[in-house]
């Protein structure tokens, strides 16, 4: 339950407050950050010494794949991913398994105990949204929310053609509401629809069957709608061609197509207090960029493709990336992006699984393990670090792994190692297939980052690109009592230790969320109940009619009756609607 709490004399890395690791403390009442506390209160608090150690606000994962059909199907394809890696229960947990696909508890307590407290799904299809409730409420600690898939949602699709981009809104916001979702992802933008015939785009101008759209017009119609709407993300954007050697630059070009788009944020929100705006100014959010940054034109000539997405990224303002970095390992493939799958288990053989969901979209699931001694996956490895050390300001970029496509969230300590430490990236580069080096820039970067720019990525911006920095991300005044204290003493850091950073990441000193200890050097101390958030749009009652009308016209050819379409709030674990006015 929400405590009452004094960090005492840690440094603190709190980016939006542009506090750069001063030696502070930090109050906590009734679960929220507060200036201070009374000396009555203080007799009461729970006090906990930080001298010497790193203070950041709780971590944000803005993009991991987490719950839903795709992730238990992922779950029943193996077997072997769960029976390496367990957890014993305790008097307080329930016991857990699995590594890149872990149980709902498990991974629960494990991003507790690496100091995350907030985690959003990726990818939620709309058919399949009160799974993907239930396995986020059985999820122990975090807040969460989820993406809806849209991209090639036969309605949005439709609307878009027929160039009704207010009635695409009001079924956008409806669609939010009825699904208890937070924003729009789209995937494959018109693609993964043509697979349902076997078949994919593989330009923004090649129009799809029977819809007859093209990616550049999804991208751009749904780009539109988000920022009608005034949704508190921007559109979360998975390119076409994913995976495909040469994709890098359909992936410029894709990024350049809402440049002309204002972003437009109508939240209704109560802010805590930070010295940085806190709004996001984005109005597209590229996923995985390592995955969309393939160059060369085949699989012999494969290269690192991420400088053309990096310089675009440099001189646009509109653009965040994720990187989705490999580091190296057993990882499970799982996407929204049915072609992609089929390309992986072409040139695998992998057991696989494919899914089309009516009139909606599709997904694919396959396990992969990539190998420092393959000469691609060595360099996906530095193209995910050259996505984040090369790109100048930190607020565009976001550190993930895609978990699990590019490896489990559990490598991102490894990753913030590579990140800060130039040795230790040397010491990878020994190890890997020479490919890392000779067909990439990583090795000519001296850039070593610091905890505040590790901050950033991690906390601060996840927070502020998904419009969740009104309370997350950050120490400011109003702000969620949710900290993260690690054993690592900036005075004394040395980046050649980079095992020393590995560990410091890796197993929280404290984690503390709404003011409560739920974790203490690995071990889960209290289990309380995260909160789901969703946007609650909405429009004039006109346009929700009119929508509506045609809406269950066409449901006709779902196979499930229109009563039992939406998503009750039963399902959510302490549900915490963001009211959204589109008429703002």
């Amino acid at each position: 339950m929400a405590g009452t709490v004094v960090i005492k004399n840690g440094y603190v890395f709190d980016p939006l407050n542009e506090v750069n690791g001063e030696m502070m403390d930090i109050f906590i009442k009734d679960g929220k950050v507060v200036e201070e506390l009374s000396g009555t209160e203080m007799k009461d608090a729970k006090v906990i010494d930080a001298h010497g150690k790193t203070v950041m606000p709780g971590g944000v994962d803005s993009h991991s794949h987490v719950a839903g059909a795709k992730v238990n199907k992922g779950r029943l394809m193996r077997p072997e991913d769960h029976y390496r890696w367990t957890r014993e229960k305790t008097d307080i947990t329930h016991g857990g398994c699995g590594y890149t696909v872990p149980s709902v508890y498990l991974q629960g307590y494990e991003y507790a105990t690496m100091g995350y407290t907030t985690v959003f799904e990726a990818a939620m299809p709309p058919l399949e949204a009160r799974h993907t409730h239930e396995e986020m409420r059985s999820t122990p600690i975090l807040d969460m929310g989820a993406y809806l898939v849209l991209g090639n949602n036969w309605f949005v699709m439709r609307y878009l053609k027929e160039g009704d981009i207010e009635r695409a809104a009001a079924y956008v916001a409806w669609m939010m509401r009825t699904h208890k979702a937070y924003g729009i992802k789209c995937v494959n933008p018109a693609g993964v629809e043509n697979w349902g015939w076997a078949k994919n785009v593989s330009s923004l101008d090649e129009a799809n069957i029977h819809f007859e759209i093209t990616p550049r017009e999804v991208i751009h119609g749904l780009a539109e709608v988000n920022e009608m709407l005034g949704l508190p993300m921007s559109l979360h954007l998975h390119g076409n061609n994913l995976g495909h050697p040469g994709c890098w630059e359909i992936t410029r070009d894709s990024l350049a197509i809402p440049s002309d788009v204002k972003p437009s944020c109508n939240v209704d929100v109560e802010r805590a207090e930070t010295k940085m705006d806190s709004n996001r100014f984005q109005t597209v959010y590229l996923a995985h960029a390592q995955f969309n940054s393939f160059g060369g034109t085949s699989w012999r000539d494969f290269e690192s493709g991420a400088k053309g997405v990096i310089d675009y990224v440099n001189k646009a303002d509109h653009v965040v990336i994720d990187n989705g970095a490999v580091p190296f390992g057993q990882a499970t493939v799982m996407t929204g992006d049915g072609p992609a799958i089929h390309d992986l288990y072409v040139l695998t053989g992998n057991k696989w699984s494919n899914t089309d969901v009516e009139l909606e979209c599709g997904s694919g699931v396959l396990p992969f393990t990539y190998l420092k001694s393959n000469p691609v996956h060595s360099v996906q490895w530095a193209m995910g670090l050259e996505l984040l050390l090369m790109v100048n300001d930190p607020w565009k970029t976001i550190l993930t792994t895609d978990h699990p496509n590019g490896g489990p969230f559990v490598k991102y300590p490894q990753v913030i190692a590579w990140l800060m430490s130039k040795k230790a990236r040397e010491q990878t580069f020994s190890e890997c297939h020479k490919w890392a080096h000779d067909r990439s820039e990583l090795a000519s970067v001296e850039r070593e980052m610091t905890l505040q720019e590790i901050a950033i990525l991690t906390r601060a911006n996840p927070a502020r690109t998904i419009g969740m920095a009104h309370r997350k991300g950050h120490l400011g005044i109003g702000a969620d009592g949710d900290v993260a204290i690690y054993d690592i003493d900036p005075t004394r850091l040395n980046r050649n230790e980079y095992t020393k950073i590995v560990q410091g990441f890796q197993q929280a000193e404290y984690t503390i969320k709404d003011g409560e200890v739920i974790a203490h050097r690995g071990e889960v101390v209290a289990v309380p109940e995260g909160r789901t958030y969703y946007s609650d749009v909405s429009v004039s009652d006109e346009m929700d009619r009119e929508m509506l009308k045609d809406v269950r016209e066409w449901f006709k050819y779902y196979t499930v009756g229109f009563a039992n379409y939406p998503v009750p709030e039963k399902y959510l674990t302490k549900p915490t609607p963001i009211k959204v006015d589109a008429g703002r």
